[in-house]
């Protein structure tokens, strides 16, 4: 029984040996690489279209988006579909969307199903608003035969418009029904959320609808349609990597490497600090440095980004990777933490811009703003500055009490940090905007914490209507679910980055 213990233990040692050793910065990048010609050939295709990352793998997989959206592969988990409000992603009319997967699928869930169940939820929504507003305009114009005419047409365009549920033929019959039943509870929910679907509705001109794309797609190049002549706006959702379930070997004059399928994903496991800007602005000297020397390549372009940022007064911790050591019983694994730097030199030192892919954004005429703690340090037109990073960064303002650092960390970290700084930062708002003065709320992503953290003010001190009222309603009304949500929605319609995390929303 003992000798057969250990001869798993062993076997399940080598095989995590084996995949340790697969996994590594060369495969992955190489494997990235490859990938990127499949994307670019068919975005070739219909140049006309925006290309579109799905944060985060999706990034990694072409060195030019037209810009990023966020739809997340659990809320279209089986039995766990979700609409979620906080992730609208409104400012996305008709593109190729890029994203990839590891597990083994020719397409993530948040294409197979996230996506699809977004596309039909907002057909609906428009056609509801399109059908009250006709509703509306033929009673103001009873009298008027003529009209009757052109709203005989509207109802004709309202008739066609296409609200059903497109999935792959690969989800069954059986979780499409389940789906189905909850398309209704999540229109109501959009059009509950103060989303601005009006806005939508005049930008589209047909409706929605997904098509799926990967490596084994059979495409005919000289009967490639014109996306214009479709009776529908398209969503094409194109899954970069080959759906292999194994590493593949393959071979070039110079080395040899084992492709691994959406290698994009999860980077804080295997990129070492490297962030998609970094590899294309490096990607043939990466590429031809070859598993041998990529890690030295990739650790002198990390440290190259980080003194950069120094010498600009931001925040540039020392990058460090764990280092799994195999130990004599599978649980004992040491992580042991290697600086990435090797000796720099400064008189031959390309200084690189660092990857910054989020910015400022002004909450409306609110005086808010969210970014990140590397554009404080920049901002010239803000009066006072709520660092809720767990660094502080150096920030220059005339007044010195017009910046408050509070440590803020991440749910999964410590679940009540955010709410317990959550009075001061409130406090800290309360006495600024009071002046009239414009408040930057800045966190690491600029994304999340502070996100959180201005929909904590804003709902604190603002009425439903976003003026200030120094907490006037906050006072006399009960803030419900639904408020919360109405007033989370109205953040992200300015800041298009937003992605607050369920455990930070959750302490508000």
């Amino acid at each position: 029984m003992e000798d057969d213990r250990e001869g798993k233990l062993s076997i399940y040692r080598a095989a995590r040996s084996i995949k340790r050793r697969d996994n590594t910065v060369y495969n992955a990048l190489r494997s990235i690489y490859e990938d990127t010609i499949f994307v670019g050939e068919i975005s070739q295709l219909w140049p006309d279209l925006p290309l579109i990352a799905n944060l985060r793998c999706g990034l990694w997989y072409s060195p030019k988006f037209h810009s990023t959206c966020y739809f997340k592969s659990t809320d279209g988990h089986t039995n766990n579909w979700s609409f979620n409000t906080s992730r609208l992603n409104l400012h996305k009319g008709g593109c190729i969307i890029v994203d990839s997967t590891r597990k083994g699928k020719r397409f993530p869930d948040s294409m197979s199903k996230t996506i699809p169940i977004w596309t039909c939820v907002l057909n609906r929504a428009i056609l509801n608003y399109r059908n009250k507003m006709l509703d509306s305009t033929l009673l103001m114009n009873e009298e008027v035969m003529d009209y009757s005419y052109c709203a005989e047409d509207v109802k004709l365009k309202n008739h066609n418009w296409d609200c059903s549920l497109h999935l792959p033929l690969w989800v069954p019959d059986t979780e499409k029904a389940a789906i189905e039943e909850r398309i209704e509870k999540w229109t109501n929910q959009l059009e509950t959320s103060g989303a601005d679907i009006a806005s939508i509705s005049s930008c589209l001109k047909k409706p929605l609808r997904p098509l799926w794309i990967s490596q084994k797609t059979v495409i005919w190049l000289n009967e490639v349609p014109d996306h214009n002549q479709w009776d529908f706006t398209p969503i094409i959702l194109v899954s970069a990597s080959s759906s292999s379930d194994v590493f593949r070997n393959k071979t070039t004059s110079e080395f040899s490497w084992n492709y691994i399928p959406g290698a994009g994903d999860d980077e804080e496991s295997w990129a070492r600090g490297l962030t998609p800007t970094h590899f294309w602005s490096h990607v043939n000297d990466l590429i031809s440095s070859g598993p041998d020397l990529c890690n030295q390549k990739v650790a002198d372009i990390v440290e190259k980004d980080r003194v950069y940022r120094a010498h600009r007064g931001e925040y540039a911790p020392q990058v460090t990777v764990k280092n799994p050591k195999m130990a004599h019983d599978v649980a004992d694994v040491c992580n042991v933490e290697l600086p990435l730097a090797s000796n720099m030199h400064d008189d031959d030192t390309t200084l690189l811009l660092s990857n910054d892919y989020g910015t400022t954004f002004w909450i409306g005429s609110t005086n808010l703003a969210v970014g990140t703690t590397t554009h404080a340090a920049l901002m010239s037109n803000v009066d006072c500055i709520l660092n809720c990073d767990k660094e502080s960064v150096s920030i220059n303002l005339p007044d010195s009490e017009a910046h408050l650092h509070l440590p803020v960390v991440s749910s999964k970290l410590d679940r009540f940090s955010l709410f317990n700084n959550l009075p001061a930062a409130v406090k800290f708002a309360k006495l600024n905007l009071r002046k009239a003065h414009r408040l930057l709320v800045c966190c690491r992503s600029g994304e999340d914490i502070s996100v959180c953290i201005c929909l904590a003010i804003l709902t604190s001190l603002f009425d439903d209507k976003g003026t200030f009222d120094d907490g006037r309603s906050f006072s006399e009304t009960c803030i419900t679910k639904l408020e919360m949500r109405r007033r989370l929605v109205f953040v992200c319609r300015f800041a298009i980055t937003a992605r607050p995390s369920r455990g930070n929303l959750k302490q508000r």
